[in-house]
């Protein structure tokens, strides 16, 4: 469990920094030594932005830094996430280390830019001309799961699209790419992934762990 004076001087920052900017921004503590990856979340402030609460469980990101706990390498600052209802976020990570540079929990800021986007757009309308006007496509925002097996599904959904055909067309190969790239996400940290991920790829969780072997 997280130390209670690193948590609750955590808990003074994430008010500070949601009492400056507003109800629109959310700020999460994750506590990264938990047993309970399903619950990673210990406190949050405006939990409306997200639509979580305590107890709920990581991000993507979490579950990477997870992963990787011994070096999860340096903070993710200014990048878009989108949650489950469609709202976009500007979200940074920030790792939170012990005295021996291991990172031992998460303060995630999620600011709600959904107003913010629509008034820029009535602006940009009504300033714009056709003339001089580029294509252009940002790039799409993570999404923000609920649950970790909200998590596990995006998870499995991503291994698909990366190899680029139905799961009844992948070769053991494809299947092998597909597996080693959840391992690497942190997918197999969720509770009975295993199963759900063998039932998917058509394999038997021997059959799974020799993929993963393989994928090394």
């Amino acid at each position: 469990m997280l130390d209670h004076m690193m948590l609750d001087s955590l808990k003074q920052v994430a008010n500070g920094i949601s009492a400056t900017f507003g109800d629109n921004c959310e700020t999460v503590i994750h506590d990264l030594t938990s047993p309970e990856l399903e619950s990673s979340i210990v406190y949050i402030v405006n939990g409306h932005v997200s639509n979580r609460k305590v107890g709920d469980g990581p991000s993507q990101i979490v579950l990477d830094a997870l992963r990787h706990s011994s070096d999860p390498g340096e903070d993710k600052l200014s990048y878009l996430t989108r949650t489950h209802d469609g709202r976009i976020l500007k979200s940074s990570t920030i790792y939170i280390r012990d005295g021996k540079g291991k990172a031992v929990a998460i303060l995630a800021i999620n600011y709600d830019l959904t107003s913010i986007i629509a008034v820029q757009n009535v602006l940009s309308s009504i300033t714009s001309s056709d003339a001089g006007k580029e294509s252009s496509s940002p790039s799409e925002p993570a999404d923000i799961p609920l649950n970790v097996n909200e998590l596990l599904d995006e998870l499995i959904t991503q291994s698909i699209k990366l190899i680029g055909k139905p799961v009844s067309s992948m070769t053991k190969d494809d299947k092998i790419k597909a597996i080693r790239y959840l391992n690497e996400a942190g997918a197999f940290l969720i509770t009975k992934s295993g199963d759900k991920v063998s039932k998917t790829f058509g394999i038997s969780k021997f059959t799974l762990y020799s993929y993963m072997d393989a994928g090394k």
